[in-house]
């Protein structure tokens, strides 16, 4: 089976790489989702999981999100031999505020207009994409929602914010946390992410839409992840309080739909998701 990793370079791709024995499709090795003539190698691989995006929420990046996410999105797709497989790795902030209305969000919740920035937007029209071309193109599609994910470091990228937040405990330097770090999230480990897509890969599922996180079980408010850390690390944090308001205030993902169509369950706790990075 080959598997080809577009963002096979970055903070996510690296490691999917990895766990798949998979190729990379990324800038770093000189391929780009905009240009059809690069994107016409993904017609030689039985996989595809497509993690290329520019993750900017600034009002300037929104051209390079739409152009990028949505129109490489679907260049991706249009170059998909007929029959393969393709997983979409979107977010859970496609939701927006209206995920605030649930202890544990469904796939039900809905995604209309609630000042998503141009990264969400861009991403959410990615999605349609899939769906059309899923359809058009006979894939075995698979849009994954995610929570936070986060991994160890790796060259030349920028950590999650759990990342961020092991380094600034390191190195003694303020965390500024929101609402006095009371917003809860269910962030996943790499691992976990990674073999949630070889669980649809294994499936007999041919299209579907997954909120992916840890779950309830494993969830923790923003403070609790801080001195979760503190305690691996062997020093005090420094948490200073924040004006800054989450969206949503808190998402913990229903993964019942995961579970039940693909048989995955998470298997690393925060802790030792955490242990790694700092291992």
């Amino acid at each position: 089976m080959k598997v080809l990793v577009t963002g096979g370079s970055g903070y996510l791709g690296t490691h999917l790489r990895r766990f798949f024995d998979a190729d990379d499709f990324s800038r770093r090795s000189f391929y780009d989702v905009l240009n059809s003539h690069d994107v016409a190698l993904v017609g030689d691989y039985d996989v595809v999981i497509h993690l290329a995006a520019h993750a900017d929420k600034r009002l300037a990046a929104a051209e390079t999100c739409f152009r990028v996410n949505a129109e490489g999105t679907a260049n991706v797709l249009k170059h998909v031999r007929p029959g393969a497989v393709f997983i979409y790795a979107s977010t859970k902030d496609v939701y927006g505020t209206h995920a605030d209305a649930y202890e544990l969000v469904p796939e039900t919740c809905p995604t209309d207009y609630c000042g998503q920035a141009a990264f969400e937007w861009s991403k959410l029209i990615g999605e349609r994409y899939v769906d059309f071309y899923a359809h058009a193109r006979n894939l075995r599609a698979c849009i994954f929602r995610l929570s936070p994910v986060y991994a160890p470091p790796s060259d030349g990228n920028q950590p999650s914010f759990i990342g961020d937040y092991v380094e600034r405990v390191q190195r003694g330097l303020p965390i500024r946390l929101p609402l006095d770090g009371a917003p809860r999230r269910d962030p996943l480990y790499v691992e976990d992410f990674a073999r949630a897509c070889r669980a649809f890969i294994d499936s007999n599922v041919r299209r579907g839409v997954y909120n992916l996180g840890a779950g309830p079980e494993h969830a923790a408010t923003l403070r609790e992840i801080v001195e979760i850390i503190g305690r691996i690390v062997g020093r005090a944090p420094f948490i200073e309080r924040s004006d800054a308001e989450p969206v949503p205030r808190h998402y913990v993902a229903d993964i019942a739909r995961a579970r039940s169509e693909l048989g995955w369950e998470p298997t690393f706790t925060l802790e030792q998701g955490i242990r790694q990075l700092v291992a």
